[in-house]
């Protein structure tokens, strides 16, 4: 039963590592740019968006192709966002190893 104690703390030092790095990933803030800067995004770590901003200018384009702007910075934010939690998250979980799971 010796392994299942060491099982446990290991459980729990990455719960701690987790619910630390859920308030880093909260903390980091993502800039994304589209439509050479037309178009400003800000999300943080945890695919949260807090900012969008549009310049004037843009909204004089045609509505289609602001729209294709602005959706392509949507994406291109959330992929970054996730892309980056998910290399944090694999840090902290990487370091758990339960045998016979991997």
């Amino acid at each position: 039963m010796a392994g299942v104690g060491k099982l446990l703390k290991q459980a729990q030092k990455m719960q701690r590592g987790i619910e630390a790095l859920q308030t880093q990933l909260d903390a980091h803030e993502i800039d994304v740019t589209s439509g050479g800067g037309a178009v400003k995004i800000k999300v943080n770590g945890n695919g949260k968006f807090l900012s969008l901003v549009l310049d004037p200018e843009l909204l004089k384009e045609d509505p289609k192709f602001v729209a294709d702007t602005v959706l392509s910075a949507v994406q291109d934010a959330a992929r970054q966002s996730k892309e980056y939690n998910e290399a944090e998250m694999q840090k902290v979980t990487s370091a758990f190893q339960v045998p016979g799971f991997m």
